[in-house]
């Protein structure tokens, strides 16, 4: 993402080259050896990224309204406009700000805001299941901070989560601490202490800066596109199984969009329409669907029970495992073009699976 949309090395906080992966019963498993010297999972905050991209944007001719879309009145014929309506705060002041209601005419409309699409809900996209992410910044001793600085940690376990991961990610100068589920939506503070919990030998001592929570797509809306009106990001429900990762898909998917605008309006020429944006849909479906569909089947087979659990991490320590996986997360599409290498990992998968379905658990290790 970086190389990709420009963007400075200076906003990323941590450049993690180690991965730990930790399994129910806190077997440990070191992953980042197949990385090559440039490579890394650049660690930001969404506020610095985000602050980053609307200078740029705003620098390169975009008009950035401060304010609260509230909803929009669809064209009722050919042509028409879409009215949208919002809450203007470019001229308030104060935390009691209300806002100065504006409405605001334009011809197409890319819905790019998140997974509670406002706009998606104007042009009848259909709900989509969804994730309940939460998470804790968290400042830690400097000691522990030392041990983070270029590791991320992931555990899976029923304790942590039914259904995903839970995870230590480090940033600027705190971790973030954090879990999240889909079908125990209700349980997501009990989660949120099992992942305390398993990970306090490391991040004792650690106090809370602030806590964040959002919803995360678990597949696209029914419908992307209607009329002039296209979905991207959260909106659209681009946000991967597996790993949860939805910013790079985000920025993609708006690129991918805004060109396809671009050319098919012959640079604002001509009024395109619903099968104009359509290329875009088709264009994104045939780049990245069966990464959609890889990652969606994994996390079916690994993230079910405590047993799939332990294969998932055990699997991990296989170096074709390791440079299959952090390519395909680094570049954003499917690896593995090794036959002898994927059947050898199925054969591995198997036997792994039967192996720890069949055994009794190991004993619960200790973390240090």
């Amino acid at each position: 993402m970086l190389a990709e949309f420009d963007l400075p090395k200076e906003i990323v906080d941590r450049e993690v080259k180690k991965m730990t992966m930790i399994s129910p019963t806190n077997k440990e498993v070191q992953i980042g050896q197949t990385l090559k010297d440039h490579e890394y999972i650049g660690m930001v905050r969404r506020e610095v990224l985000d602050d980053f991209l609307r200078k740029r944007a705003s620098e390169n001719g975009a008009h950035l309204i401060n304010g609260l879309f509230l909803g929009m009145q669809l064209p009722q014929k050919k042509g028409e406009s879409y009215v949208l309506t919002y809450n203007d705060y470019n001229s308030a002041e104060g935390a009691s700000r209300t806002g100065e209601k504006k409405t605001l005419e334009v011809d197409v409309v890319i819905g790019a805001d998140g997974a509670n699409s406002r706009v998606a809900k104007d042009i009848g996209a259909g709900d989509y299941e969804y994730a309940i992410a939460f998470q804790e910044r968290m400042r830690i001793p400097d000691d522990k901070m030392e041990y983070y600085k270029d590791r991320a940690e992931m555990y899976v376990g029923e304790d942590v989560s039914p259904d995903f991961y839970a995870w230590v990610f480090p940033k600027c100068d705190h971790v973030a601490v954090g879990t999240g589920t889909v079908i125990d939506k209700k349980g997501i503070q009990k989660y949120q202490q099992g992942i305390r919990n398993r990970a306090a030998p490391r991040i004792a001592g650690g106090e809370v800066l602030r806590v964040e929570a959002h919803p995360i797509p678990e597949h696209p809306r029914p419908w992307r596109v209607k009329d002039r009106a296209a979905l991207i990001g959260d909106a659209a429900g681009y946000v991967t199984k597996c790993s949860g990762e939805g910013i790079y898909f985000a920025a993609k998917s708006g690129r991918m969009c805004a060109e396809r605008i671009v050319t098919n309006s012959e640079k604002g020429s001509r009024m395109i329409d619903e099968y104009d944006l359509k290329e875009y849909i088709r264009e994104w479906d045939a780049k990245y669907g069966a990464t959609y569909l890889v990652l969606d089947l994994l996390q079916k087979v690994f993230y079910t029970t405590d047993a799939q659990r332990e294969s998932f991490v055990e699997l991990c320590e296989e170096e074709y495992v390791q440079t299959v996986t952090f390519d395909s997360y680094l570049y954003k599409t499917v690896q593995g073009n090794n036959p002898v290498g994927d059947l050898k990992l199925g054969w591995k998968t198997l036997t792994s699976l039967w192996k720890n379905n069949n055994k009794k658990p190991d004993a619960m290790r200790t973390l240090v």
